[in-house]
């Protein structure tokens, strides 16, 4: 099975879900710092689709400006724009899978994925 992670290697929650990751049987991980390689809005709302959340629902509230610049209650694209140009936006860590992608927060929810 392929997983790819979008990673924070700064986050602990991010960083024991690659944990868990790389000790599942049959894994293969691709890691993306996603700080460094942010993805694009369109991924993104690929990701949040798949995963059944909204990209409010995937907006990074803590340590960002979001509720300052009034992400929480903007529009989809608006949140989708700003998280593809600022990613530290961006909740972590989402992970994806044949099964699925995750918003692995708690990082236990990767198992469902696996």
């Amino acid at each position: 099975m392929k997983a790819t992670i979008w990673h924070n290697p700064k986050c602990g929650t991010s960083r024991n879900t690659l944990a868990a990751l790389e000790e599942a049987p049959g894994v293969e991980v691709t890691v993306i710092e996603y700080l460094k390689t942010p993805p694009s809005a369109e991924k993104l709302a690929q990701l949040y689709k798949d995963a059944g959340l909204t990209p409010q629902q995937g907006l990074r509230i803590r340590g960002t400006d979001a509720v300052e610049r009034g992400l929480p209650d903007a529009d989809d694209a608006t949140v989708l724009a700003a998280m593809a140009a600022d990613p530290i936006l961006i909740e972590r860590p989402l992970v994806e899978t044949d099964k699925g992608v995750r918003l692995c927060r708690p990082m236990e929810k990767v198992h469902e994925i696996l």
